[in-house]
């Protein structure tokens, strides 16, 4: 009898606590949708009600009508600028991740190179893109270089943070045990550093999309190999400002998928494991 009441009362608190994080999801996910809703109604009235031309300020309701007509353009374009943000993601990863371990296992190496990795970081984009579409001999490796530069730092200053971070304790037992340094890199190291490489994977998958952006606007190429900022050039020549706000929009809408698929990656990886994706009570 005792034993059927706690089963009773485990399902009940499960259930409960169930219920409590569904209805916890619930503002999350409505709040933000009100407030842009809000915003776009704020927006459209004001158009409306100063009688604001569509060639300084097109209300949303037209934007939606361009992105809708002129698709099959603006389309082609955001393939064109994702691809590039992706490919450069991808080899920030890959580069990150064998930099930040060769700078583990050797601090001369650290402190030879990782000066360098700043100096990248903080020179701006803009100011030597023209130089990298100058020196690549195709306009396509060259935008994937600069948008490469944007993304490389954060991967490589988090994950080296992160397999900077063991605890020492656990460091001192793997010797005791005469691990290999393999083994306390797979083993150890990389765990710990998992958090802080999924962080800077999701700093890094917005900027891989600025700096893809950023070089097509610095490149202003045109024909076949049109990104998404060329088109913003463009429609900004030609006054057209509805597709303006139309590619504008695809780039940001690009970039929330972007994060959130990240964002959806490290939750899968640190769910089961991890104080910041374990739910708790408060």
């Amino acid at each position: 009898m005792n034993k059927a009441a706690g089963d009773d009362l485990a399902v009940d608190v499960s259930a409960r606590e169930s219920n409590a994080v569904t209805a916890s999801r619930w503002p999350r996910i409505l709040a933000p949708i009100a407030l842009g809703v809000a915003f776009l109604l704020l927006w459209t009235a004001i158009v409306r009600v100063k009688g604001i031309q569509p060639y300084i300020l097109p209300e949303p309701l037209l934007i939606a009508r361009t992105l809708v007509s002129d698709w099959h353009t603006l389309s082609g374009s955001l393939w064109i600028t994702l691809s590039i943000s992706l490919a450069a993601l991808c080899a920030a990863v890959v580069l990150g991740l064998l930099f930040s371990i060769l700078f583990t296992q050797s601090k001369w190496l650290e402190l030879s190179l990782f000066p360098y990795a700043i100096v990248l970081q903080v020179t701006p984009i803009v100011a030597i893109a023209p130089l990298i579409i100058i020196w690549a001999d195709n306009v396509t490796v060259s935008l994937l270089i600069c948008a490469w530069l944007v993304a490389f730092f954060p991967i490589l200053s988090n994950t080296t943070l992160g397999l900077n971070s063991s605890d020492h304790n656990h460091v001192n037992l793997f010797r005791l045990y005469r691990a290999s340094r393999w083994q306390t890199l797979w083993n150890l190291h990389l765990p710990t550093a998992m958090p802080y490489f999924l962080g800077g994977l999701r700093i890094s998958g917005g900027l891989s999309l600025i700096g893809a952006v950023v070089a097509e606007f610095v490149a202003g190429t045109g024909g076949s190999a049109s990104g998404l900022a060329y088109r913003i050039l463009e429609s900004g020549y030609r006054l057209q400002i509805p597709r303006m706000f139309a590619a504008l929009t695809l780039v940001s809408l690009c970039g929330i998928a972007i994060f959130a698929c990240l964002t959806l990656v490290s939750h899968l990886a640190l769910r089961r494991w991890h104080e910041s994706a374990l739910r708790t009570e408060n």
